[in-house]
């Protein structure tokens, strides 16, 4: 009997458990991220046509689908040459993913495609993608910021459309990563794509669209220095950049310090008017996030801000994953090692769908390699308290 009444005692507190509201709370303090699963989408030289794939980017569309998007560099490892932008989808959650499809072929102009920023309008449920045609200008001219977009979940993308006729004609590199669609005031529903410019005319800029992608205009601007001129060791250079909105509708930027300006770790610099404007007085190094000059990722999720990259001061090794609870000012004193050989770009997304089982997890792409970062893009979900 004494038996019989234990049993339906844990009976009782394990539906409570599966019932209760409360058990699925999880307090950010108890952050203890792993690799929870990890496999590769793009091997380097492997597939046919590409002999390089680079430039992972990695984002939710509005029905929850992943899309994983990728340059395959055709002949060269090199970022000037012909290309391809690969893509592969999941549909369930990254666990399986289609064949690569190639959703843009720039031919074969030598001086080829740039990836790349995607933007999810969550409004309309579009998927955008901007990249950059003939951005060195080396072998072809004129450079022109690109768009293609999907209104059915990834599967079907527009011919690709110049938008150098409402921005003008200049040399601007997206992301490489994710652009946002402002979720708080000011500019609620604004789509804010960043990147850099060339090596002379370098810098953060931001283009902005008010009606879903139709327009688009220039907005913030910070600017290297010297400005259009050949730049020396340590000169201030931003360079490729990952915008994140705060849930303070502050846009903050970590960027790439191309020259190792003051330090070898991150520029960080905010926009308080919805990507209009980047005030230098809003600008700072953050000294925690040591960096070998590379394109880093970052996300804000419930009110946590994370980041990976390289954590190195000279080497593309050591992917790792850091996290803060106070907006950036500082980070958690411990760190998640996703990979401890060469890596180098990556990118960070999640789904945001309220549930209980969708917080638990970031999702983050990566270049990955045992002798070079290129050899690979690998995909890694991460079980945000699966180190408990």
């Amino acid at each position: 009997m004494e038996t019989g009444s234990r049993l339906a005692a844990l009976s009782l507190l394990l539906s409570a458990a599966v019932l209760s509201p409360c058990v699925c709370v999880i307090s950010p303090l108890q952050i203890n991220p792993l690799v929870y699963e990890e496999q590769l989408l793009w091997v380097s030289g492997a597939q046919g046509q590409v002999n390089t794939y680079r430039i992972p980017l990695l984002t939710f569309t509005p029905k929850g689908s992943l899309l994983a998007f990728s340059e395959g560099r055709k002949s060269t490892s090199g970022d000037v040459g012909a290309k391809f932008i690969a893509m592969r989808r999941s549909t369930d959650k990254g666990s399986t993913w289609s064949p690569t499809v190639f959703i843009v072929d720039d031919g074969m102009k030598p001086d080829g495609l740039n990836l790349g920023a995607v933007v999810v309008d969550e409004e309309v449920g579009s998927v955008i993608l901007i990249y950059a045609i003939c951005f060195h200008q080396y072998l072809c001219t004129p450079a022109s910021t690109m768009m293609v977009e999907s209104r059915d979940d990834g599967i079907n993308w527009t011919p690709p459309r110049n938008l150098s006729v409402q921005l003008g004609v200049k040399n601007f590199a997206p992301g490489p990563g994710f652009g946002i669609q402002k979720r708080y005031s000011p500019a609620k529903g604004r789509l804010v794509v960043c990147g850099h410019g060339t090596l002379e005319g370098d810098g953060v800029f931001c283009i902005l669209s008010d009606d879903h992608g139709r327009n688009w205009y220039n907005g913030a601007a910070l600017k290297s220095i010297p400005y259009n001129q050949r730049k020396r060791a340590q000169d201030f250079n931003p360079d490729e950049c990952q915008p994140v909105e705060m849930m303070d509708g502050s846009i903050v930027i970590n960027v790439r310090n191309q020259n190792n300006y003051h330090c070898r770790c991150r520029v960080v610099v905010s926009s308080h008017d919805g990507g209009l404007s980047l005030p230098v007085d809003d600008l700072y190094f953050d000294y925690a996030l040591v960096d070998p000059v590379v394109a880093a990722g970052a996300l804000q999720k419930d009110g946590v801000l994370y980041f990976t990259n390289p954590s190195n001061e000279n080497h593309r090794v050591n992917l790792t994953l850091r996290w803060s609870l106070t907006n950036g000012s500082s980070w958690v004193n411990k760190a998640a090692q996703i990979w401890a050989g060469p890596s180098g770009y990556s990118c960070i997304t999640s789904l945001v769908s309220g549930s209980a089982e969708d917080r638990k997890y970031i999702f983050v792409i990566y270049e990955k390699g045992h002798k070079d970062y290129d050899e690979t893009v690998s995909f890694a979900k991460i079980h945000l308290y699966g180190g408990q």
